[in-house]
């Protein structure tokens, strides 16, 4: 059997494209960055034809580099950043206006006047999820009502509607197939997780017409074959999955109480429940871990909306930096942020705290202070954050993890990941493979087509390449986590 794998990770601010054997060995890849569009206060836009082009690119890119012919994969799995919310002509396959980030809060003011009206019940009931900017629902309402005649042409059936896996489907296979896996329908805020069915109640209270929406499908699924005339013979599409829940998968969380954390543009801890949807009281979100053949896996979610974004922002923003490697000497060579705080609270605070009015600060400035203090502050920052993600997990009666395995961009600093152990208090694993959301979307292609048997055999190819255990002391925990805490005071209404 063909054991080669390619998988597309479209994220935030790059797409990327990983050709994977059997064993999960990288063979070949490609990326690239695209252009980030902020055209008002709080709004971020994306060209979703920019990434189209660009994935078909790199896709072919990647084949190029791992000396593979198309003839020779198996089948083709996507991962994507999830909630971006894409409006297209069925016709044309044209987008109608730009497609809306995640990190998008243009919608803040319509889900506080829903949750005044006392949806968010319902909505928390049927979704797991919160009322709030975040998610595809208010998106794609606000498209509805802002672009001329949409809202008339979806009613007709002339548009439709996807997050960005969908989008690329339906390119990769030339219109013919319009669908998502149930991971991705689970962050729109209209798909019921229980019934694992578009919820007509949410569809009505987000006046979204049915017929924009995409067919729901396993994780691991056939999703159609590329149209010929891409690679040369067509490929099945066989895997999908939202970008967080492909890196639990990639990181191989199979059994209830196994936990990950992925640090790329945010950052992202997943806690696999098992068949149970826990009900966080933490204001955590309750979603879908993967579906497969018909069968659920739940997890509790804390969203961090800027984890390597706030490094991101000291390189282009304030230039202080040239590179994100060069965080982890300058981190190095002061210890920590000695007092400074960063709340990277850009496009609003996620959990626990849910903001979205809450805005960035650097705290605990003085005379000192210098570029390595705000560097490191920005590092601290996403350890702080992910504490908070932990204690709430815990509160909800999750047991503390005895290991977080974690993955992403941003863990290639060792300095972090240390800190991370410090930080938490529990040890931190990372695996020899960080690329964990490409591979978890290869794994489910794989699954569906044969190349792997079992969620058991896919768990035995995660290797870890080095573990951090814990080094700061109690006391010092504590003290640097109530200074973080007293900081998010400062910009955030829900503390």
């Amino acid at each position: 059997m063909k054991g080669y794998l390619l998988a597309i990770d479209q994220g935030t601010t790059s797409s990327r494209t990983i050709v994977f054997d059997a064993a999960g060995t990288i063979l070949g890849q490609a990326q690239k960055e695209f252009a980030q569009h902020y055209p008002n206060d709080g709004w971020v836009e994306h060209d979703a034809r920019e990434i189209w082009t660009d994935c078909l690119a790199l896709c072919r890119k990647a084949l190029a580099n791992a000396h593979i012919d198309a003839s020779e994969l198996a089948a083709i799995g996507i991962t994507n950043q999830r909630e971006t919310t894409v409006l297209w002509d069925r016709a044309s396959g044209t987008p109608l206006a730009p497609a809306i980030v995640w990190q998008d809060r243009r919608t803040a003011a319509l889900c506080e006047q829903l949750r005044e009206q006392g949806h968010e019940a319902l909505v928390q009931e049927r979704t797991g999820l919160l009322l709030d900017p975040y998610f595809s629902a208010t998106k794609l309402a606000w498209l509805l009502d802002n672009v001329d005649g949409a809202r008339e042409r979806a009613e007709r059936g002339e548009l439709a509607f996807g997050t960005i896996d969908s989008w690329l489907l339906w390119q990769l296979t030339g219109g013919r197939v319009h669908a998502t896996d149930a991971t991705n329908a689970s962050r729109t805020m209209l798909f019921n997780i229980h019934t694992q069915r578009w919820d007509d109640a949410l569809l009505a209270l987000f006046r979204i017409p049915a017929a924009l929406l995409p067919d729901v499908r396993d994780s691991a699924a056939d999703f159609g074959q590329t149209d010929a005339g891409l690679f040369g013979t067509p490929v099945p599409v066989a895997g999908i999955a939202g970008d967080q829940q492909a890196a639990l998968v990639g990181q191989a969380c199979f059994t209830p109480g196994m936990v990950k954390s992925t640090y790329g543009t945010g950052c992202f801890m997943v806690l696999n429940t098992g068949e149970e949807a826990v009900t966080s009281h933490n204001r955590l979100l309750t979603t879908v871990g993967y579906r497969l053949g018909g069968k659920t896996t739940y997890a509790l979610e804390g969203s961090i909306f800027v984890a390597g974004a706030a490094i991101q922002w000291l390189r282009d923003g304030l230039r202080l930096i040239s590179h994100a490697s060069e965080t982890e000497a300058l981190a190095r060579s002061v210890g920590s942020a000695k007092g400074v705080y960063m709340v990277p609270a850009f496009t609003g605070l996620g959990a626990p705290w849910w903001d979205p009015h809450a805005r960035g600060a650097l705290l605990g400035l003085t005379r000192d202070t210098g570029i390595a203090e705000v560097v490191t502050a920005g590092l601290e920052a996403v350890c702080y954050q992910t504490l908070d993600l932990l204690e709430a997990m815990v509160a909800d009666g999750a047991g503390r993890p005895t290991a977080l395995r974690v993955d992403g961009g941003m863990v290639v600093n060792n300095w972090l990941a240390q800190s991370l152990a410090d930080i938490l208090g529990v040890r931190v694993d990372r695996p020899v493979i960080t690329e964990t959301t490409a591979l978890g979307a290869a794994y489910l292609a794989g699954l569906q087509v044969g190349v792997f048997s079992s969620l058991d055999e896919i768990g035995q190819h995660w290797q870890c390449d080095r573990d951090f255990a814990p080094r700061l002391n109690e006391q010092d925990r504590r003290e640097r986590h109530a200074g973080w805490r007293d900081a998010v005071a400062k910009v955030c209404r829900r503390v």
